[in-house]
């Protein structure tokens, strides 16, 4: 099966961090760029979210920055059960994936499954209208990635 297309292009880089207020403040400073809203997402239980396979009712505040054809993306965890809180334990403030947008999200989840790259983390956002799926690629790639896709068809 082919790659899908999306895969092309990065759209986020995300890095996890303890203070997101803090955090955007030294972005927007070394950018030259005002700090941007920064918002909180709803539980997990309210968009899907299952994170290793079970429930999570993780939620986490979340602050962007529009740098071109890649968004800067703030995360800071609000509580246990999800990647984002995961990787901040075990690797501090860090990058915690590369977004892609993608127009197939099964048929890449399943590509990328059978290359030994399953989901770790996922749910939806923007009210049901889109879907993300955080994929374990750390030994493969050095780094997770987050495949973001349109749900048309979901949108309330």
């Amino acid at each position: 099966m082919p790659i899908d297309s999306g895969l092309r292009t990065i759209l986020q880089v995300a890095v996890v961090c303890r203070d997101i207020e803090a955090t955007s403040r030294r972005w927007a400073s070394l950018l030259g760029v005002d700090t941007p809203k920064v918002f909180t997402t709803d539980p997990g239980n309210q968009c899907g979210m299952t994170y290793r396979g079970r429930s999570s009712d993780a939620r986490c505040k979340l602050a962007f920055f529009k740098l071109g054809a890649c968004d800067l993306e703030l995360i800071q965890p609000l509580g246990p059960e999800s990647s984002w809180q995961d990787a901040l334990d075990k690797n501090g403030e860090c990058v915690h994936h590369f977004g892609f947008g993608v127009t197939d999200l099964n048929g890449t989840v399943r590509t990328l499954a059978d290359q030994g790259m399953p989901i770790i983390h996922q749910g939806h956002f923007d009210g049901k209208r889109g879907t993300y799926a955080y994929i374990d690629s750390q030994k493969q790639l050095g780094v997770m990635i987050e495949l973001l896709h349109s749900d048309k068809s979901s949108a309330t």
